[in-house]
């Protein structure tokens, strides 16, 4: 999913936005004002989120 994720965030039709917090940071990728995925980084643990048909905003 981090290969997937970094297509996502670097595709330029996107826009994405980071936010931390102590210990914690968070990366949001929205297309058309829509949340499509998330990453989430507590201490050294890296967690992916998206939307079931993240696979639809993929640039090839």
């Amino acid at each position: 999913m981090k290969t997937e994720f970094d297509n996502l965030r670097l595709n330029s039709q996107h826009q994405y936005d980071t936010d931390s917090n102590g210990d914690k940071q968070v990366v949001k990728i929205y297309c058309d004002d829509v949340l499509i995925a998330k990453q989430v980084k507590v201490k050294k643990s890296i967690r992916y989120f998206a939307v079931k048909n993240y696979r639809d905003f993929l640039t090839h």
